[in-house]
């Protein structure tokens, strides 16, 4: 009996690991684990020798964890269902298929034009709708034809699909991120700054691939033939456009500069980018054919999502908006984008807020039975057995983070990110902060390490989108009318194996090099740069001395009389005198 009271916290833990392995859903064995325990913890109490500390009472907190700024009544977690609204009313829009085409169209002259592509339209669509189901799916239901049409090795094919989509969980608004922000108590904002260049980093890694095996396995990814680029040639008209949108929004810059101050880049380059919109759809429109049909189509096609971004991120890092309010204008935009494409419909809308309803009472649900889990966990000192267990890893704040990232790589083989960041996280942060690790860098490092919990062979959830996708029998090409052959499993597998080892490479770079991330705190200030500059006050003499100025000491002010303000007091009349030989009147 003192053996199981006195580690309860380790017996807790495995069990829940058992429970989960045996296939019950995580949030009912969260709380079931929590409920079991608090009662075995509440008898086993008197032989723990005061390392439980449960009692029958406690149970009263979990109303108030529920209803509480935790759960309910959470405003962080309430941009989870505006970002995931948003994201299926693009993916509804048709906005992912207009990209593609248009994107590969540009990039398809080049080997590997097409696997660019996906690259760009994966990190735009993670910038757009931060949910990585709808970004595999769409991409794989609309790039993965094209890419077997032409050519394409299967692995290159899938993998760059799969992992494209998965940079939904890195890049800004991430739903991860939300999360992760409320766990660690951090503001969503800076987590959001902190994880953009580490989004882009990894995004520029992909590209690397894509060339390295263009060069290396040049027949794996051939270049899209002639017959295929509809919209012609144009690069030159389309370079022209963007010089063009450099002048004029520098131009505006400095025109604004003096009354605007540091706002004037951004409304510069809002006039600029607004101005050759107009032009594109007026040259389309009316015939004018001052640009390119290339040149039309990318510019007409890329700025309203690009300007989506800036309506949904560029409030949030300007600090005009919080990130729940940032997801509520994000959510209209879309609307807005749909029918402005004519896809706007209330069958959309219905399969928009079912899909939202199901995700959000998913994390709700998880993140209630994490409540009851954490208070007998914290009950039976576990986030103490937790902590020792994790700061007396060799090798300081270095040996940490390294063992704490292999911890979660090998827990997101089994678990889904929203259950690593309810249930590892904050397990993890106590002794992040105690060891002095910054916590948004901790979060953005945890954030790119559960990436690979999409791309895990076998259980990776990006896996299995695009398997749902993918062509399972052989068909025949509706445009060249050959036999295409299937995708198999393995081949998606092993595609996604390159893809995993880079995420690992940039959890490693994160490591590295954490100003990627510690530029959210801004410019570091010197202190000893700082100039300290005291008023001049005129000296003091000593009590007694005369004034060191050589005037003249100021006379004692004479308390005897009543105050003056600045006016002559009224005479006082003299008293009569009093007949003392006569008695008093009262009269």
């Amino acid at each position: 009996m003192e053996f199981i009271a006195q580690n309860m916290a380790p017996i807790m833990f495995a069990s829940l690991i058992i429970f989960m392995l045996i296939g019950y859903p995580v949030a009912f064995s969260l709380a079931a684990n929590g409920l079991l325990f608090f009662f075995i913890g509440v008898l086993l109490s008197p032989y723990s020798g005061g390392s439980i500390n449960l009692a029958w009472p406690l149970l009263h907190a979990l109303p108030d964890n529920f209803y509480g700024s935790r759960v309910m009544s959470n405003d962080t977690l309430l941009a989870i269902p505006f970002f995931t609204f948003m994201g299926i009313v693009l993916e509804r829009s048709g906005m992912a298929e207009d990209l593609l085409d248009t994107i590969g169209q540009l990039f398809g002259p080049i080997r590997g034009g097409l696997a660019y592509a996906v690259i760009f339209v994966g990190a735009l669509l993670a910038a757009t709708t931060g949910v990585v189901a709808a970004s595999v799916i769409a991409m794989g239901l609309i790039s993965l034809p094209i890419m077997l049409r032409y050519g394409y090795d299967r692995r290159v094919a899938s993998g760059v699909i799969a992992a494209s989509g998965t940079l939904a969980q890195i890049i800004p608004p991430s739903l991860v991120l939300i999360v992760l922000a409320d766990q660690l108590g951090r503001s969503v904002g800076d987590m959001y700054a902190g994880a953009l260049i580490p989004g882009l980093v990894l995004t520029g890694l992909y590209t690397m691939y894509i060339v390295i095996m263009s060069i290396v396995r040049p027949k794996s990814m051939p270049a899209l033939p002639l017959e295929a680029r509809t919209l012609g040639h144009g690069v030159l008209s389309l370079l022209f456009a963007v010089l063009a949108t450099v002048v004029v929004s520098y131009a505006a810059y400095r025109y604004l500069a003096p009354s605007q101050g540091q706002n004037a880049d951004i409304l510069g380059a809002t006039i600029g980018v607004v101005l050759i919109y107009v032009v594109a759809i007026a040259d389309q429109r009316l015939n004018i054919n001052m640009m390119s049909r290339l040149a039309q189509q990318v510019i007409i096609v890329l700025i309203p999502p690009l300007a989506l971004i800036f309506l949904v991120l560029g409030t949030i890092f300007l600090g005009i908006a919080t990130p729940t309010e940032g997801g509520a204008m994000g959510a209209v935009g879309a609307l807005i984008m749909a029918a402005m494409k004519g896809r706007l419909s209330l069958d959309v809308i219905k399969q928009a807020l079912a899909s939202t309803t199901r995700l959000s009472s998913f994390v709700l649900f998880i993140l209630i039975g994490a409540r009851v889990f954490s208070l007998t966990f914290y009950g039976v000192n576990g986030h103490i057995w937790v902590e020792h267990l994790l700061t007396s890893l060799p090798g300081g704040e270095v040996g940490f983070l390294i063992g704490v990232n292999i911890l979660v790589f090998l827990l997101a083989f089994f678990l889904d990110f929203f259950e690593l960041a309810f249930i590892i996280v904050p397990l993890l942060a106590p002794a992040a902060d105690k060891l002095g690790i910054d916590l948004i860098w901790f979060g953005v490092l945890l954030g790119v390490n559960m990436q690979t919990s999409f791309m895990h062979p076998p259980f990776g959830f990006a896996l299995f989108y695009l398997r749902s996708v993918a062509a399972r029998v052989p068909y025949l090409d509706r445009l060249t009318g050959k036999q295409i052959a299937p995708v198999t499993t393995g081949q998606i597998y092993w595609g996604a194996v390159p893809f995993v080892c880079i995420q690992v490479i940039m959890i490693g770079l994160t490591i590295a090099f954490p100003q990627m991330v510690m530029h959210y705190k801004g410019t570091p200030v010197d202190p000893g740069t700082i100039d300290y500059q005291v008023p001049e006050t005129p000296s003091l003499s000593p009590l007694g001395a005369p004034p060191a100025d050589g005037g003249t000491a100021p006379t004692a002010p004479d308390l005897s009389q009543p105050p003056s303000f600045g006016e002559p007091p009224p005479a006082k009349p003299a008293a009569p005198a009093s007949d003392l030989s006569q008695p008093p009147s009262f009269n």
